[in-house]
């Protein structure tokens, strides 16, 4: 059979998308003028998600051979290039790049919008509360190495909400630029190295394992050290010009690392949401058992819950919770007003879509 006809349909299907992502342009265009003259939100994370669920419920009654995974990375890239049409996003993260967030952030904005790299997690919320960025993300926990405390503890003070969750599946790979063989030390950063203990003690007993500030630091040191080798993603290894000497080294097949997208606003309510919240109790028996008493009693599902000092008494503690749910849900709001009559503080940090 001929090629050249059936390329020949293709060249005319494509011809009939460029026509129609020019007339989706136009309208997005429309949009972006009226959101300015209305002074709304550009990214709206309620919406984004229920269009892309949509999507991929008519892909699957279409019969369409393109996995769901890819029927939301393609529309990811024609939305970053709407959110860019509109008025141009900047997206800050827990930086340098080449890092994890890094690549947590692109899968959620695309590749069409501003990204800004900054030092610490503090930075991020500082950027976005100051305005010089739009959103930012921040890492909040990993499957296997547990919570983010750093993360934790700006939301004590952060009037900052959580308007969107990324699931990231993270893989570590052994990126070098010299042979296996002659690798010496290892680079990468603490929790990565923590994700790849039982396989670095099986595969290099005798290497110098050596904790960086960040993968993307571990991959400069790799660059430019002979004998050299560090644990990162591969958008490290892109960025320095690094060889991956082997895949997905990491000890848990099901390692993922979960972000935060934080913003000036939470989302409304899309009938599939997650609610995180904080909450103090008074030191003496019995308080904590009351304060999660009302979601057992409602049968609302608790998905986490961590503890933190609270920094401003001995022995005081913050509580993180994850609720199933949206703040704005009957069964959340009884849920809360009960909370709120036996704690001494209760703060809703934001609800959000439940989908990564």
């Amino acid at each position: 059979m001929s090629l050249t006809p059936i390329r020949k349909q293709i060249d005319a299907l494509d011809e009939q998308l460029l026509q129609l992502l020019k007339e989706r342009a136009d309208l997005v265009h429309e949009i972006g003028e009226i959101k300015r003259k209305n002074g709304g939100s550009i990214f709206a994370p309620e919406r984004e998600e229920i269009m892309l669920r949509s999507l991929v419920e008519r892909n699957a009654r279409l019969g369409g051979r393109l996995p769901a995974e890819a029927i939301r990375a393609i529309y990811r890239e024609i939305m970053s290039a709407s959110y860019a049409l509109e008025k141009g996003l900047t997206i800050a993260y827990f930086g340098p790049a080449g890092t994890y967030t890094h690549e947590a952030a692109r899968s959620k904005f695309g590749a069409s919008v501003e990204y800004a790299a900054q030092a610490g997690i503090s930075d991020v919320f500082a950027a976005v509360a100051r305005g010089s960025a739009d959103f930012g993300v921040v890492p909040i926990e990993n499957s296997t190495e547990g919570a983010v405390t750093h993360t934790l503890d700006e939301f004590m003070e952060s009037d900052l909400k959580i308007c969107a969750q990324i699931l990231l599946r993270v893989e570590q790979n052994l990126l070098a630029k010299c042979p296996r063989e002659e690798i010496k030390k290892i680079y990468s950063h603490p929790q990565s190295l923590g994700q790849c203990r039982q396989w670095l003690r099986a595969q290099f007993p005798t290497a110098e394992i050596i904790a960086a500030s960040s993968n993307t630091r571990a991959a400069q040191h790799a660059a430019e050290e002979p004998g050299s080798a560090a644990l990162a993603g591969k958008l490290a290894a892109e960025l320095y010009g690094l060889n991956i000497l082997e895949h997905s080294v990491q000890d848990s097949a099901f390692n993922t690392t979960r972000f935060l997208v934080i913003g000036p606003e939470s989302c409304p309510p899309t009938g599939n949401d997650k609610t995180s919240l904080m909450f103090a109790v008074q030191d003496k028996s019995g308080t904590l058992f009351a304060a999660l008493q009302p979601f057992e009693r409602l049968a609302i599902s608790m998905s986490k819950i961590e503890s933190r000092p609270s920094k401003r008494k001995a022995w005081e503690y913050f509580f993180f919770v994850d609720i199933e749910g949206h703040a704005q849900d009957a069964r959340v709001v009884e849920a809360l007003e009960a909370l709120n009559q036996c704690c001494t503080l209760v703060k809703v940090l934001g609800s959000y879509p439940k989908t990564g």
